[in-house]
């Protein structure tokens, strides 16, 4: 069984869905709201899991009423939570979401996500040596980040770096990432480059190798050489909440099959995850990622 260790945010989703987008100082019906179990750590750790890997999650929740529920959530994942702490003094992380038209707009209050520490990171070192590979986002402490990018290099394992929310980072360390996972505008952040520059140009001049998410049309990656694509697949947009952390959590699940072979899985399995509303709600199994392969 393939062994991911995730460390990484997780919140509760505050999700509304609307007929449209609201503007500044505009009031609208809404026409439903829920609240889901989310933040890009939980999210990529319950992908993982649901596709067959054996995951463990490093990050902090808040002694709250969403604590538990995330705490719980988790739990019946049979995610390793041995990593995961539990804060008198501060609040559990939250997303606000709305979701129009298949797209969605987030504003995410990190709180308990805020304490993730480099000591939380290295306390988990021998967890992360017997990991296949690593998975790190960008709703914890950026030195959080570098201090896990850093240690998975250190102990031979692959990290995958998903750099959302963007923010430029130092080519320095940035190189030390195996592979790292951004969108065209957060790729252009990341580089601090021209976001209208052509996306393979800046799939080139990137430090670390990239998988590229370009959404419907699928992803580009690029280890050496050119760029090679991989179609997308075609389904029907409810929620992409998430589907991205089903893309990476999936790019790790299969990345010992080989990039090609992860990246057309892992395109399947986002694809899948847009079916439903909710961040981990539609997130599929490995029995349906293999199916819709076979189709």
């Amino acid at each position: 069984m393939t062994r991911i260790v995730v460390v990484g945010s997780i919140n509760m989703d505050l999700v509304t869905q609307a007929p449209r987008f609201v503007g500044p100082g505009e009031t609208i019906l809404g026409e439903r709201f829920l609240t889901v179990p989310g933040g890009k750590g939980a999210n990529q750790a319950v992908a993982a899991a649901r596709l067959g890997a054996e995951v463990a999650l490093v990050g902090a929740i808040g002694d709250d009423g969403f604590g538990q529920q995330l705490h719980g959530g988790l739990a019946v994942e049979n995610i390793n939570l041995d990593h995961l702490v539990r804060l008198n003094d501060s609040a559990s992380g939250t997303a606000s979401i709305t979701v129009a038209d298949g797209e969605n707009q987030i504003i995410v209050v990190p709180a308990a996500n805020d304490c993730v520490t480099p000591a939380h990171v290295e306390h988990a070192q021998s967890l992360i040596a017997r990991a296949d590979a690593v998975l790190v986002q960008m709703e914890i402490p950026l030195e959080t980040v570098e201090a896990t990018v850093r240690l998975g290099h250190r102990l031979g394992v692959p990290v995958i770096l998903n750099p959302a929310p963007a923010r430029a980072l130092p080519a320095e360390w940035l190189k030390l990432a195996r592979y790292v996972t951004p969108n065209q505008h957060e790729l252009a952040i990341l580089l601090g480059a021209d976001p209208a520059e052509d996306f393979r140009n800046l799939m080139r001049l990137a430090p670390a190798p990239v998988v590229l998410t370009r959404g419907a049309e699928g992803a580009w990656y690029r280890e050496q050489g050119e760029p090679a694509h991989q179609a997308g697949f075609n389904v029907d947009v409810v929620d992409s909440t998430g589907a991205g952390d089903t893309f990476n959590a999936a790019l790790a699940v299969f990345l010992h099959e080989g990039l090609a072979t992860a990246v057309r899985k892992a395109c399947a399995a986002a694809a899948l995850s847009v079916g439903k509303l909710g961040a981990q709600a539609g997130m599929p199994t490995l029995s349906e990622v293999e199916d819709l392969l076979a189709r």
